[in-house]
């Protein structure tokens, strides 16, 4: 990732793996002083999926949003809402539910929402952007990347460079979205390699189980 990533000519790149960061830990120290690389996460909380970037200790997932996000900003990282309405994944919106109040409540403890997904299906990024409007948050495009074709689909051009969390916040509310789509056959790796992940114990993190 980090290679293709040079090779696009990008100057950052966020990774953020389910609920670890081991894997962009060794993608940081790779890349060097080619490509900075923000240590990100997405993380299974019990409201959703939750973004975090700029952390430096893993958040464990099956915490509420609230207290997810709360954990982020403790490290000094942002949180994102990753396609709040797309019905197929376990995505912060879908998951809270259809009721306003919900997504208010997210909206409340998130940093900036994904408004172009370039997985997401049907209506569900107009819907993210007008989220974001609503609620005055910044928002980004994202290419969601499972495999290396897809990286680069969609991503984001800022009007000056950054280092940390909080010049990249104040960057996000002027910057321009690159809109791209991933193809429909690149998507159907994505099943494949999650159950070839899950045969290397490498599957995604589960809430621990109430007692």
């Amino acid at each position: 990732m980090v290679d293709r990533a040079v090779q696009l000519g990008f100057t950052h790149l966020a990774i953020t793996d389910h609920d670890r960061i081991e894997g962009v830990l060794r993608a940081a120290e790779y890349a060097g002083d080619a490509l900075q690389v923000i240590i990100g996460e997405e993380v299974l909380s019990h409201d959703g999926d939750l973004i975090a970037l700029f952390i430096e200790q893993t958040i464990p997932p099956g915490l509420s949003a609230a207290e997810t996000a709360a954990a982020v900003h403790e490290q000094g990282g942002l949180v994102g809402l990753p396609h709040p309405f797309d019905s197929l994944r376990a995505s912060g919106g879908s998951r809270a539910g259809e009721a306003e109040q919900a997504l208010d409540e997210l909206a409340a403890v998130v940093d900036y929402v994904e408004v172009h997904n370039a997985r997401a299906y049907r209506d569900a990024n107009p819907l993210a952007g007008a989220f974001a409007d609503r609620h005055g948050l910044p928002g980004v495009a994202v290419s969601d990347a499972h495999s290396l074709m897809e990286l680069g689909v969609a991503s984001i051009t800022l009007p000056g460079s950054f280092t940390t969390a909080a010049e990249l916040l104040a960057l996000l509310p002027d910057a321009t979205l690159i809109t791209g789509r991933a193809a429909y056959y690149i998507r159907l790796w994505t099943p494949i390699a999650k159950i070839i992940n899950r045969m290397r114990d490498n599957g995604r993190v589960r809430e621990p189980t109430p007692r």
